[in-house]
């Protein structure tokens, strides 16, 4: 019997991996890594009828070219508003859909965000590495042999055939506004209140260096009232280093575990996936919060991620 799979005929090069990351793992240096907007992530499997923190593809800009080889598969597209085909007909994102063995899935440009899932009913058949089959490329752990999909690439399917349930659809979520939220520090001192109020008051455009790992912002420079340099320690997704240049340096979801730059603050995960999805020239604007509000916007955010599961599966309520 045949191995069921996704094949990639003709994927985009930022191609990979990605569930919800991993947990516990950072003090002993290994990447958390994950989807870099985790609600996209959970609407994906949520249309597919999976976890909300299962395993899908995740591309940027666009996903290029699939094909099933299985009896059958379930496959949904979030992040944004993608040209998606089957076979050249119009698929809706944010809806399920039924590929039968030979079609050909393709995953064009979208407007406005950058980051897109492609979620497949039941999940990839692939191994857990550290609790996790997120992909980390530069420590060449989970997903995929630790790496970026590849043309030719065949991704094992946990079911030969799509469950026979009715299809899915939601409307996607709302654009959220307003400035991205924060919580002050660890490093808070070593800028002079002057650089701390510009910060919080200036607006900084998102250049195109941009990954995995980091963001790097334009616009008003910071005074180090203490130096840019200081011993390494901890890092997390969400932190704001303000680099030898003065500019702000914010780390996404494959960030390294220590930095040695200083850290004016750090996005609550809940604002997060908003960072990931501005495309270069977008402006952003931060506030900052407390530590209670932080934590009171996380239960928030989890509840949430709960609500698309039990929305996708019929339950009544709003979305989000």
């Amino acid at each position: 019997m045949s191995v069921p799979l996704l094949r990639a005929i003709a994927p985009t090069p930022s191609v990979t991996v990605q569930d919800a990351g991993r947990r516990g793992w950072r003090r002993f240096g290994i990447a958390s890594a994950g989807a870099m907007d985790r609600m996209s992530l959970a609407i994906a499997n949520a249309l597919v009828g999976n976890h909300p923190s299962e395993a899908a593809l995740e591309f940027a800009y666009a996903g290029g070219d699939w094909a099933v080889e299985a009896s059958s598969c379930r496959v949904a597209v979030t992040g944004g508003e993608f040209d998606v085909t089957v076979d050249g007909d119009p698929f809706p994102p944010y809806s399920s859909r039924v590929l039968e063995p030979g079609q050909r899935l393709r995953i064009g440009g979208g407007t406005r965000r950058v980051w897109g899932y492609l979620g497949v009913a039941g999940g990839f058949d692939l191994p857990l590495e550290f609790g996790s089959r997120s992909t980390h490329v530069r420590t060449g752990i989970g997903g995929l042999a630790g790496r970026m999909i590849r043309a030719g690439d065949a991704l094992p399917l946990r079911a030969d055939r799509a469950p026979n349930e009715p299809e899915r659809s939601m409307v996607p979520p709302p654009e959220p506004d307003g400035p991205l939220r924060l919580v002050p520090g660890p490093q808070e001192d070593y800028f002079d209140s002057q650089s701390t109020s510009l910060f919080l008051s200036a607006e900084y455009e998102v250049t195109w260096q941009q990954d995995r790992m980091a963001y790097r912002l334009h616009g008003p420079p910071l005074r180090h009232a203490k130096g840019y340099n200081i011993i390494s320690d901890g890092v997390v997704p969400g932190c704001i280093q303000i680099i030898g240049t003065g500019l702000p340096l914010v780390l996404m979801r494959d960030a390294g575990t220590v930095g040695g730059y200083p850290k004016i603050a750090t996005i609550v995960e809940a604002d997060l996936g908003r960072m990931a999805q501005k495309r270069p020239g977008s402006m952003v604007r931060f506030a900052a919060i407390g530590v209670a509000e932080a934590h009171a916007i996380r239960r928030q955010f989890l509840a949430r991620l709960q609500l698309v599961a039990e929305r996708a599966a019929g339950v009544p309520g709003p979305a989000y």
